[in-house]
């Protein structure tokens, strides 16, 4: 018989359970993180980090109907957008492939295909929201514009405006306290709408023009800087995203604040898992996927039939049977979950929640309510991946994002799960989801990491 203290379940932290080596190394792989979330602020930039590693390890393109062997290491640059890592592992392709699926999207604004205006002194940028943000949260906040034009000849033109100490930074207004009595009465929803979140971007007159002449002071400022002219933001993928770095949070420095945590958080120690993981015997795949915010819509996006058209060229280069491949793969859908705060105590079901410093959480089904959209992963799955995550000792939970009739959201699982692979979702913890800057714990990320290695051999 079990001794008594065996038959509880009772989440511990990190630092409770793993102990100070491992805080040390949760630490230190931090500083690899944080310079890897500067420097992708949009799916473009996560993809050239992400390729510029994967070629360090020696993974190489690969290009349909290239042929394979064990041990080979090829990358899959889609579009700009997104990027498939995979590693021919030794043993038969018919036992299937272990995969991570992270998306590399964030909540931000999109600029609109006809933006510039200029109204009463001042030049603005229409934008429209991508994906789920609180309004208000962008507002009085320095932002920079990211992102690629694309001129009439096929031409590229990167843009990175306001990311640099020298460079300019843009911003949207708010409403000063003592003019916002009527504002004050609305509710959030109503007081803040999508049309009014325009970025001022100059209020200087070009000398020697007399109609719209700061919007063509801009458009001269555009033009000098990048070859630009207006007509070129019809063909333009332009974003505003907080300008300013990531940085250590806490006087011990245990978290980490930043721009798009939301999915990167999961999306880094997925890649660099796969890059670490070279010895394992399974063929190995990582998915840096974009659109998920969205619904995992398009060319770029999950439901993009690019997943099963790799695995095809796998298991026909490697001699198997596809729906077999498929059958016998594993996706470990890594993406965050919401950590419980006191601070909304109300929305958060303590027992089911993700507490942060607690590991890599684990969501069995995601969904709203009555577990509407959701793939819910199967018991035998969520055994395998716990006896996985216990003999490597990585610290883990499970959770939920919320209490039941409280809301809900998804992620790209049941996507997965469509195709005949057992899914989970595992995931880092994170604390102001979907805001400017977002929080995570350093040793969350890391035991996520190490979570994604030992599911990479197990």
């Amino acid at each position: 018989m079990s001794e008594r203290s065996n038959l509880l379940y009772k989440k511990q932290t990190v630092y409770e359970k793993a102990g100070k080596e491992i805080v040390e190394k949760a630490y230190e792989y931090a500083k690899g993180y944080v310079a890897y979330l500067d420097a992708s602020k949009t799916e473009r930039e996560a993809v050239q980090v992400s390729q510029r590693m994967a070629e360090a390890a020696g993974y190489r393109p690969y290009h349909f109907g290239d042929p394979m062997k064990a041990g080979d290491k090829f990358y899959y640059n889609n579009r700009s957008k997104n990027i498939f890592l995979f590693r021919v592992g030794s043993e038969d392709i018919n036992n299937g492939i272990r995969i991570t699926a992270a998306h590399i999207d964030s909540p931000r604004l999109d600029l609109k295909q006809v933006p510039l205006y200029e109204d009463n002194g001042m030049c603005y940028l229409k934008t429209h929201y991508y994906g789920g943000i609180r309004k208000y949260q962008w507002l009085a906040l320095p932002l920079s514009l990211h992102g690629v034009v694309v001129k009439q000849d096929g031409e590229v033109v990167d843009v990175v405006i306001g990311e640099n100490e020298s460079d300019p930074v843009l911003y949207i207004t708010d409403l000063l306290p003592h003019l916002a009595a009527a504002e004050n009465q609305k509710t959030v929803g109503t007081a803040f709408v999508g049309e009014k979140l325009n970025i001022l971007v100059g209020s200087r007159p070009l000398e020697g023009e007399e109609k719209d002449a700061i919007k063509l002071g801009v458009l001269q400022y555009l033009n000098d800087t990048y070859g630009l002219i207006e007509e070129d933001f019809l063909s333009a993928e332009l974003c505003l995203v907080p300008a300013a770095r990531a940085r250590d949070v806490g006087f011990d420095r245990s978290m980490i604040c930043g721009y798009g945590h939301d999915d990167r958080v999961c999306a880094y120690p997925s890649l660099t898992a796969i890059i670490d993981a070279d010895e394992s015997v399974h063929t190995t795949m990582c998915l840096l996927v974009d659109k998920e915010e969205t619904g995992s819509d398009g060319v770029t996006g999950m439901q993009s039939s690019l997943i099963t058209d790799i695995i095809t060229e796998i298991a026909k280069a490697m001699g198997g049977n596809e729906a077999l491949v498929r059958a016998n793969s594993k996706c470990l859908s890594s993406d965050v979950a919401a950590v419980y705060d006191p601070n909304f105590a109300d929305v958060y079901e303590h027992r089911n929640s993700a507490l942060i410093s607690c590991g890599v959480g684990m969501c069995k089904f995601t969904g709203s309510r009555g577990k509407g959209g959701t793939s819910d992963a199967n018991a035998e799955l969520v055994a395998w991946v716990r006896r996985c995550l216990n003999e490597a000792g990585v610290v883990w939970q499970t959770c939920e994002l919320g209490k039941v009739d409280a809301g809900g959201g998804g992620t790209i699982a049941k996507y997965m799960a469509n195709h005949n692979i057992d899914t989970v979702d595992l995931g880092v913890g994170v604390l102001s989801m979907h805001a400017p800057y977002e929080v995570v714990s350093k040793v969350d990320l890391y035991e996520a990491y190490r979570a994604f290695v030992a599911f990479y051999h197990f």
